[in-house]
């Protein structure tokens, strides 16, 4: 059903056609890269993390990772992420298609500024094999985002 409430989002918004479905599974940053033949940081990668027993998204660009002292500079405490079945239950997407829309309830949502290196983001749409193609400012407008911060370092991805 995720992917259906992703693109139900969308399509209220005359966006669908930047919906993204794909033969091959595009769960990993890697693969994802691959298949979309774009460069691994352009894949909007949708991390969850429980902050005061809430959860949270940060969406970060697929070649970094989150950096554990800027992290709890920001957040005032350590990374603690969500396991993969509550990533889903709050969600409601499988994990590997997390993503900030179509989302089963309302949740904090940050955008990391590693994005702001690229014109167009992909991150995932609701499935292991969908994607939705977005500029940064669209992305900032449909992710909900509270706003921009800073939590990442540069990973080993290429």
């Amino acid at each position: 059903m995720s992917l259906e409430n992703v693109k139900e989002y969308f399509s209220k918004h005359n966006l669908e056609d930047r919906i993204l479905e794909m033969d091959e599974p595009t769960a990993t940053v890697e693969d994802a890269a691959r298949v979309h033949k774009v460069v691994p940081g352009q894949i909007g990668k949708t991390l969850s993390f429980k902050v005061e027993d809430e959860p949270v998204l940060i969406v970060v660009a697929g070649d970094r990772k989150i950096d554990n002292k800027k992290y709890k500079e920001f957040f005032g405490k350590k990374a603690k992420m969500l396991s993969l079945d509550e990533a889903q239950e709050y969600t409601g997407h499988p994990v590997g298609g997390i993503c900030p829309f179509g989302l089963k309830r309302p949740i904090k949502t940050y955008l990391d500024v590693s994005l702001k290196e690229y014109k167009e983001i992909l991150p995932a749409a609701g499935s292991r094999n969908s994607a939705v193609k977005l500029g940064i400012q669209e992305l900032e407008v449909h992710s909900g985002s509270i706003g921009w911060i800073d939590v990442c370092k540069k990973s080993l991805i290429h």
